[in-house]
């Protein structure tokens, strides 16, 4: 870890702790940005300060899909992929990012929810709705997290595009980008379909 990471302004580190799980022992580092901001958190597996290529999966929050299973999404299933994989390579890093909803935050998640239910609405649609972006996610903050970590070049378990051009163009190198496709089911069918029309998510193996 470098002076520069630990007093970067985007995330400031807080604490670590170990954290026992089904996949392995982790350390989780909880993060916060400056000014009483959003609390983020990394969960590392092994030693990945200085590693090159390290797996690394960035998360956003998603408490319907990660913590109370909806299948509107394959957001939980996701998770679980990634913290199984890391678990399997025995070294990793899982950032999880506290931005719901594509970063519109849980209520209005909940409204655009609606919004679909009613008018027949995709996920971009209904967001655009409500007056909000598509996607008003930022992964600034997930390269200020992980530059604290040591990792500086990673192996990216994503289908998104922006999110290897997020990364990369916040100074996080992206060696390698692989699939993580996990949860499709009936209920979801037409929010996979609209990540990959309208977003670009690429859903190969």
């Amino acid at each position: 870890m470098s002076e520069q990471a630990a007093s970067s302004p985007g995330a400031v580190h807080v604490s670590a702790a170990r954290l026992p799980t089904r996949w392995g022992e982790f350390i989780i580092h909880g993060f916060e940005e400056p000014g009483g901001g959003r609390e983020h958190v990394a969960l590392v597996m092994g030693e990945v300060d200085g590693a090159e290529s390290a797996l690394v999966r960035v998360h956003s929050e998603c408490l319907t899909g990660d913590a109370l299973f909806s299948q509107r999404c394959d957001c939980g299933p996701q998770l679980e992929e990634a913290l199984r994989r890391i678990g399997r390579e025995g070294r990793g890093v899982l950032v999880y990012l506290r931005q719901e909803g594509r970063g519109i935050g849980l209520l209005n998640k909940i409204r655009a929810y609606a919004v679909q239910d009613r008018e027949g609405a995709d996920t971009v649609e209904a967001n655009e709705a409500l007056g909000f972006a598509a996607d008003a996610r930022d992964y600034t903050v997930a390269a200020d997290m992980l530059r604290y970590l040591g990792v500086t070049s990673v192996r990216l378990l994503t289908n998104n595009p922006s999110k290897v051009n997020g990364l990369e163009g916040a100074g996080v190198h992206v060696a390698e980008r692989i699939a993580l496709q996990a949860g499709r089911n009936p209920h979801n069918h037409g929010y996979l379909e609209t990540k990959a029309a309208k977003f670009g998510h690429l859903f190969d193996d």
